[in-house]
């Protein structure tokens, strides 16, 4: 569903969310995630989405999504005010700006083959997982139980039921695995023979991303940085979970979520009000001195 104004939420201030200064005020590029992040536990977007994307266009600072999504899932969540929004897709691997492809990573066929065939052992071993190729084009699943589907509509507007992901004609950005129990815990483990290679990164409770070593959301946010000339002294994040390290590194402005992983809340310099909160837009609001009239 493309985002709609949601009412306002009561949120408390910021405890180490920093005062407003002449830094903060020459903050050209502001990038988050969204599960976890931006959208509250009920995938909502937050109250005063518009307004702040407005008064931030106003301003020329660039606000990015940066996400596990499909491509095409986020450019319909933001329709109607994604002209000149740089999309960090699919964890980095994909990053698009008025429909233009500015960089992408694609993977090695054969490694695609070995992820998805890794996943059918686990599922023979009676692992409750499924598998998700994700492709430029669209994403292309085997798994066909509604509980399944339903998990990757969720982040992929585009997707397909094929006899064989392994021999999809696309380019593979990354494999995602949705576990129906704990992606951490039973689906990361038995992808250790990937490490050594290539980027394992759990993007959430349930779900394990497989992409190139060169991929993460961090090295695809560096190289929009050099391409547009911004520093990560100009440069705002906002994350909560694993898959947002690397790009919490590319900023000096960098929080964390107060729900976030511990790990998340340790790398990044502050901390901003949970995901139910508003707390990114709040922060936002705050540090750029924006007169938001929905945000208390």
């Amino acid at each position: 569903m493309p985002y709609s104004e949601a009412a306002p939420l009561p949120v408390p201030e910021p405890a180490s969310v920093p005062e407003p200064s002449a830094a903060t005020a020459g903050v050209r590029l502001i990038v988050t995630d969204m599960d976890g992040t931006l959208l509250d536990d009920h995938k909502r977007p937050p109250a005063g989405l518009r307004e702040v994307l407005g008064l931030l266009g106003e301003r020329g600072v660039l606000f990015s999504p940066a996400s596990g999504r499909q491509y095409a899932t986020l450019a319909h969540e933001f329709e109607g005010f994604a002209d000149g929004m740089v999309f960090i897709a699919e964890n980095g691997t994909y990053v698009v700006r008025d429909g233009e492809e500015l960089s992408s990573d694609p993977m090695d066929p054969d490694v695609v083959a070995q992820v998805v065939e890794c996943v059918r052992r686990l599922v023979a071993g009676g692992a409750d997982v499924g598998a998700v190729v994700c492709g430029k084009r669209s994403a292309y699943v085997e798994r066909t139980d509604e509980a399944f589907l339903a998990e990757v509509r969720r982040y992929y507007r585009r997707n397909v039921v094929v006899d064989d992901i392994a021999a999809v004609d696309d380019d593979v950005l990354k494999v995602a695995l949705y576990d129906f129990g704990s992606a951490e815990r039973i689906t990361a483990p038995a992808l250790a023979a990937f490490t050594g290679t290539h980027n394992v990164v759990v993007s959430g409770e349930h779900w394990v991303d497989v992409m190139n070593r060169t991929a993460t959301k961090g090295a695809a946010l560096r190289r929009l940085q050099g391409e547009l000339g911004i520093t990560p002294a100009q440069t705002m994040v906002f994350g909560d979970y694993l898959n947002d390290l690397e790009m919490l590194d590319a900023a000096d402005w960098s929080f964390a979520m107060a729900n976030a992983h511990p790990e998340v809340v340790g790398r990044a310099r502050h901390v901003a009000p949970s995901n139910n909160d508003n707390g990114v837009l709040r922060t936002i609001a705050r540090l750029l001195d924006l007169p938001v009239s929905d945000l208390r």
